[in-house]
Protein backbone atom coordinates (compact mmCIF):
# COMPACT_ATOMS: atom_id res chain seq x y z
CA UNK A 1 0.00 0.00 0.00
CA UNK A 2 1.36 3.45 -0.95
CA UNK A 3 2.22 6.63 2.02
CA UNK A 4 -1.15 8.44 0.35
CA UNK A 5 -3.44 5.14 0.47
CA UNK A 6 -2.20 4.09 3.78
CA UNK A 7 -3.07 8.04 4.67
CA UNK A 8 -6.70 7.36 3.25
CA UNK A 9 -7.13 4.05 4.93
CA UNK A 10 -6.64 5.87 8.78
CA UNK A 11 -8.57 8.96 7.58
CA UNK A 12 -11.55 5.81 6.63
CA UNK A 13 -10.93 4.14 10.27
CA UNK A 14 -11.09 7.23 12.57
CA UNK A 15 -14.49 8.34 9.94
CA UNK A 16 -15.68 5.09 10.60
CA UNK A 17 -14.91 4.99 14.54
CA UNK A 18 -16.53 8.54 14.47
CA UNK A 19 -19.48 7.86 12.83
CA UNK A 20 -19.61 4.26 14.82
CA UNK A 21 -19.41 6.72 17.93
CA UNK A 22 -22.15 9.30 17.15
CA UNK A 23 -24.13 6.26 16.09
CA UNK A 24 -23.97 4.79 19.56
CA UNK A 25 -24.53 7.87 21.29
CA UNK A 26 -27.46 8.55 19.01
CA UNK A 27 -28.90 4.62 20.44
CA UNK A 28 -28.38 5.67 23.90
CA UNK A 29 -30.82 8.01 24.76
CA UNK A 30 -32.50 6.26 27.48
CA UNK A 31 -35.09 3.76 28.18
CA UNK A 32 -39.04 4.05 28.01
CA UNK A 33 -41.45 2.12 29.78
CA UNK A 34 -44.64 2.39 28.04
CA UNK A 35 -48.37 1.44 29.78
CA UNK A 36 -50.70 -0.46 27.92
CA UNK A 37 -54.01 -3.27 28.00
CA UNK A 38 -54.32 -6.52 25.63
CA UNK A 39 -56.90 -4.59 24.03
CA UNK A 40 -55.93 -5.10 19.78
CA UNK A 41 -56.10 -0.79 19.79
CA UNK A 42 -53.97 -0.55 22.70
CA UNK A 43 -51.17 -3.37 21.42
CA UNK A 44 -51.42 -1.87 18.20
CA UNK A 45 -50.76 1.63 19.09
CA UNK A 46 -48.20 0.72 21.62
CA UNK A 47 -45.88 -1.20 19.39
CA UNK A 48 -45.69 1.77 16.98
CA UNK A 49 -44.90 4.19 19.28
CA UNK A 50 -42.32 1.49 20.25
CA UNK A 51 -40.90 0.96 16.96
CA UNK A 52 -41.06 4.71 16.22
CA UNK A 53 -38.91 5.72 19.82
CA UNK A 54 -36.45 2.97 18.75
CA UNK A 55 -36.21 4.21 15.57
CA UNK A 56 -34.98 7.86 17.20
CA UNK A 57 -32.89 6.02 19.75
CA UNK A 58 -34.47 5.02 22.49
CA UNK A 59 -34.61 1.66 24.34
CA UNK A 60 -38.23 0.82 25.24
CA UNK A 61 -39.89 -1.44 27.13
CA UNK A 62 -43.84 -2.37 27.63
CA UNK A 63 -45.39 -3.22 30.73
CA UNK A 64 -49.12 -4.83 30.09
CA UNK A 65 -51.38 -3.99 33.01
CA UNK A 66 -55.25 -4.16 33.53
CA UNK A 67 -56.69 -0.47 32.75
CA UNK A 68 -56.73 0.63 36.53
CA UNK A 69 -53.10 -0.48 36.94
CA UNK A 70 -52.11 1.17 33.56
CA UNK A 71 -53.45 4.42 34.40
CA UNK A 72 -51.91 4.08 38.21
CA UNK A 73 -48.67 3.41 36.86
CA UNK A 74 -48.54 6.76 34.92
CA UNK A 75 -49.43 8.42 37.84
CA UNK A 76 -46.93 7.15 40.04
CA UNK A 77 -44.24 7.16 37.73
CA UNK A 78 -43.59 3.41 37.51
CA UNK A 79 -44.26 3.99 33.62
CA UNK A 80 -43.38 6.39 31.47
CA UNK A 81 -46.69 6.96 29.36
CA UNK A 82 -49.58 5.09 28.14
CA UNK A 83 -51.52 5.41 24.53
CA UNK A 84 -54.91 4.39 25.58
CA UNK A 85 -56.49 7.09 27.52
CA UNK A 86 -59.98 6.89 26.23
CA UNK A 87 -61.58 10.34 27.13
CA UNK A 88 -64.19 11.70 27.73
CA UNK A 89 -66.47 8.85 28.99
CA UNK A 90 -64.80 5.50 29.44
CA UNK A 91 -62.06 6.54 31.50
CA UNK A 92 -63.34 9.30 33.22
CA UNK A 93 -63.25 7.84 36.47
CA UNK A 94 -59.32 7.29 36.33
CA UNK A 95 -58.82 10.90 34.83
CA UNK A 96 -60.83 12.30 37.24
CA UNK A 97 -58.95 10.27 40.22
CA UNK A 98 -55.04 10.75 39.14
CA UNK A 99 -55.17 14.06 36.75
CA UNK A 100 -53.19 16.40 39.01
CA UNK A 101 -50.58 13.32 38.64
CA UNK A 102 -50.49 13.42 35.33
CA UNK A 103 -50.18 14.92 32.12
CA UNK A 104 -52.78 14.89 28.94
CA UNK A 105 -50.76 15.55 25.92
CA UNK A 106 -53.87 15.43 23.72
CA UNK A 107 -55.09 13.45 21.47
CA UNK A 108 -53.95 10.48 19.29
CA UNK A 109 -56.79 9.12 17.57
CA UNK A 110 -59.86 10.77 17.19
CA UNK A 111 -63.54 9.29 16.63
CA UNK A 112 -63.71 6.39 18.68
CA UNK A 113 -67.06 4.92 19.11
CA UNK A 114 -68.21 2.65 22.21
CA UNK A 115 -71.23 0.22 22.78
CA UNK A 116 -72.89 -3.04 22.46
CA UNK A 117 -72.35 -4.89 19.35
CA UNK A 118 -74.24 -7.47 17.85
CA UNK A 119 -74.00 -9.75 14.39
CA UNK A 120 -75.88 -7.84 11.94
CA UNK A 121 -78.58 -10.42 11.15
CA UNK A 122 -79.87 -9.63 14.92
CA UNK A 123 -83.73 -8.58 15.11
CA UNK A 124 -82.49 -6.30 17.71
CA UNK A 125 -81.45 -2.83 16.84
CA UNK A 126 -81.90 -1.08 19.91
CA UNK A 127 -80.78 -1.85 23.90
CA UNK A 128 -84.29 -0.89 24.81
CA UNK A 129 -85.25 -4.16 23.08
CA UNK A 130 -82.76 -6.36 24.60
CA UNK A 131 -85.30 -8.02 27.16
CA UNK A 132 -87.68 -9.15 24.92
CA UNK A 133 -84.97 -11.03 23.02
CA UNK A 134 -83.05 -12.12 26.44
CA UNK A 135 -83.68 -15.79 25.61
CA UNK A 136 -82.48 -15.30 22.24
CA UNK A 137 -78.84 -13.85 24.18
CA UNK A 138 -78.67 -16.52 26.44
CA UNK A 139 -79.42 -13.23 29.03
CA UNK A 140 -76.12 -12.76 28.98
CA UNK A 141 -73.69 -9.55 27.55
CA UNK A 142 -70.38 -10.76 26.94
CA UNK A 143 -67.82 -8.17 28.02
CA UNK A 144 -63.61 -7.87 29.00
CA UNK A 145 -61.67 -7.60 31.34
CA UNK A 146 -63.68 -6.53 34.47
CA UNK A 147 -61.39 -3.06 34.90
CA UNK A 148 -62.10 -1.60 31.59
CA UNK A 149 -64.19 1.50 31.21
CA UNK A 150 -66.53 -0.20 28.97
CA UNK A 151 -67.33 -3.03 31.55
CA UNK A 152 -68.53 0.10 33.73
CA UNK A 153 -70.29 1.68 31.69
CA UNK A 154 -72.32 -1.66 30.60
CA UNK A 155 -72.89 -1.96 34.17
CA UNK A 156 -74.84 1.24 33.98
CA UNK A 157 -76.55 0.71 31.03
CA UNK A 158 -77.77 -2.85 32.78
CA UNK A 159 -79.00 -0.59 35.52
CA UNK A 160 -80.47 2.13 33.52
CA UNK A 161 -82.42 -0.15 31.40
CA UNK A 162 -83.42 -2.40 33.72
CA UNK A 163 -81.88 -5.22 31.53
CA UNK A 164 -82.59 -9.02 32.56
CA UNK A 165 -79.41 -9.80 31.00
CA UNK A 166 -76.11 -10.22 33.05
CA UNK A 167 -72.68 -9.40 32.13
CA UNK A 168 -69.62 -11.78 31.80
CA UNK A 169 -66.57 -10.93 32.31
CA UNK A 170 -63.15 -12.03 30.64
CA UNK A 171 -60.96 -10.35 27.93
CA UNK A 172 -60.84 -8.50 24.38
CA UNK A 173 -59.69 -12.19 23.05
CA UNK A 174 -62.57 -14.59 24.59
CA UNK A 175 -64.75 -11.58 23.82
CA UNK A 176 -63.98 -11.59 19.94
CA UNK A 177 -63.55 -15.77 20.42
CA UNK A 178 -67.20 -16.02 21.31
CA UNK A 179 -68.08 -13.58 18.77
CA UNK A 180 -66.52 -15.60 16.00
CA UNK A 181 -68.43 -18.77 17.44
CA UNK A 182 -71.59 -17.19 18.08
CA UNK A 183 -71.39 -15.93 14.04
CA UNK A 184 -70.44 -19.37 12.74
CA UNK A 185 -73.80 -20.61 13.91
CA UNK A 186 -75.93 -17.84 12.96
CA UNK A 187 -76.69 -17.55 16.65
CA UNK A 188 -77.41 -13.88 18.62
CA UNK A 189 -74.77 -12.74 20.85
CA UNK A 190 -74.46 -9.09 22.05
CA UNK A 191 -70.10 -8.39 22.83
CA UNK A 192 -69.17 -4.67 24.36
CA UNK A 193 -67.32 -3.07 21.42
CA UNK A 194 -65.64 -0.33 20.42
CA UNK A 195 -64.23 1.27 17.16
CA UNK A 196 -61.77 1.19 15.87
CA UNK A 197 -61.74 -2.48 16.47
CA UNK A 198 -60.50 -5.02 13.52
CA UNK A 199 -63.90 -7.18 14.59
CA UNK A 200 -65.80 -5.16 12.57
CA UNK A 201 -63.75 -5.91 9.22
CA UNK A 202 -64.24 -9.31 9.45
CA UNK A 203 -67.54 -9.85 10.65
CA UNK A 204 -70.93 -7.78 9.07
CA UNK A 205 -71.65 -6.10 12.63
CA UNK A 206 -73.78 -3.48 14.08
CA UNK A 207 -73.80 -1.06 17.30
CA UNK A 208 -77.53 -1.65 19.29
CA UNK A 209 -78.87 1.80 19.66
CA UNK A 210 -78.58 3.84 23.11
CA UNK A 211 -81.49 5.96 23.42
CA UNK A 212 -80.20 7.05 26.94
CA UNK A 213 -76.88 7.85 25.36
CA UNK A 214 -75.10 6.24 28.70
CA UNK A 215 -72.15 5.27 26.39
CA UNK A 216 -72.14 8.66 25.32
CA UNK A 217 -71.03 10.17 22.00
CA UNK A 218 -67.59 9.59 19.84
CA UNK A 219 -64.90 10.11 21.97
CA UNK A 220 -61.03 10.12 21.47
CA UNK A 221 -57.87 8.28 22.39
CA UNK A 222 -55.58 10.68 24.73
CA UNK A 223 -51.84 10.01 25.13
CA UNK A 224 -51.09 10.41 29.13
CA UNK A 225 -47.56 10.91 30.38
CA UNK A 226 -46.18 11.14 34.10
CA UNK A 227 -45.02 14.00 35.53
CA UNK A 228 -41.93 15.38 34.86
CA UNK A 229 -41.00 13.18 31.35
CA UNK A 230 -41.04 16.40 29.29
CA UNK A 231 -38.14 17.98 31.77
CA UNK A 232 -36.74 14.03 32.05
CA UNK A 233 -36.74 13.14 28.56
CA UNK A 234 -37.89 16.43 26.28
CA UNK A 235 -37.30 14.52 22.60
CA UNK A 236 -39.23 11.22 23.98
CA UNK A 237 -41.69 13.65 24.89
CA UNK A 238 -42.19 15.61 22.03
CA UNK A 239 -42.52 12.38 20.02
CA UNK A 240 -45.40 11.35 22.33
CA UNK A 241 -46.70 14.52 22.62
CA UNK A 242 -46.74 14.44 17.92
CA UNK A 243 -48.18 11.32 17.72
CA UNK A 244 -51.49 11.10 16.08
CA UNK A 245 -52.98 8.88 13.32
CA UNK A 246 -56.32 7.36 12.26
CA UNK A 247 -58.58 4.74 12.76
CA UNK A 248 -57.80 3.51 9.28
CA UNK A 249 -53.97 3.50 10.19
CA UNK A 250 -54.22 1.43 13.42
CA UNK A 251 -56.36 -0.78 11.71
CA UNK A 252 -54.27 -1.74 9.12
CA UNK A 253 -51.90 -2.70 12.28
CA UNK A 254 -54.61 -4.27 13.74
CA UNK A 255 -55.62 -6.70 10.84
CA UNK A 256 -51.96 -7.03 10.27
CA UNK A 257 -51.77 -8.97 13.81
CA UNK A 258 -54.50 -10.93 13.20
CA UNK A 259 -52.39 -12.94 10.87
CA UNK A 260 -51.58 -16.54 11.95
CA UNK A 261 -48.48 -16.76 13.97
CA UNK A 262 -48.18 -12.61 13.31
CA UNK A 263 -45.70 -11.01 16.46
CA UNK A 264 -47.66 -7.00 16.89
CA UNK A 265 -43.74 -5.83 17.53
CA UNK A 266 -42.60 -7.18 14.17
CA UNK A 267 -45.99 -6.04 12.60
CA UNK A 268 -45.34 -2.55 13.92
CA UNK A 269 -41.94 -2.00 12.82
CA UNK A 270 -43.05 -3.47 9.20
CA UNK A 271 -45.87 -0.48 9.35
CA UNK A 272 -42.88 1.94 10.80
CA UNK A 273 -40.78 1.41 7.76
CA UNK A 274 -43.97 1.88 5.56
CA UNK A 275 -45.24 4.62 6.68
CA UNK A 276 -42.14 6.76 7.09
CA UNK A 277 -43.44 9.98 5.99
CA UNK A 278 -46.15 10.28 8.81
CA UNK A 279 -43.54 9.12 11.62
CA UNK A 280 -41.16 11.63 10.19
CA UNK A 281 -44.06 14.24 11.13
CA UNK A 282 -43.68 13.22 14.62
CA UNK A 283 -40.00 13.24 15.29
CA UNK A 284 -38.05 16.43 16.07
CA UNK A 285 -36.43 18.15 13.70
CA UNK A 286 -32.89 17.07 13.33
Amino acid sequence: MTQPSMRLAGLALIAGAGLAATTAQAQDKGTINLAYVEWSSTVASTNVMRAVLEQAGYEVEMSSLSAAAMWQSVATGDTDALLAGWLPTTHEDYYAQLQDQLVDTGVNLDGTKLGLVVPAYSEVDSIADLNEHADDFDNKLTGIDPGAGIMRLTDKVIEEYDLDLSLQSGSGATMTAALKSAIANDEDIAVTGWTPHWMFARWDLKYLDDPKNVYGGAEQIHTIARQGLKEDMPEAYAILDAFEWTAEDMGEVMLMNQEEDSDPYENAKQWVEDHQDMVQEWLPDA
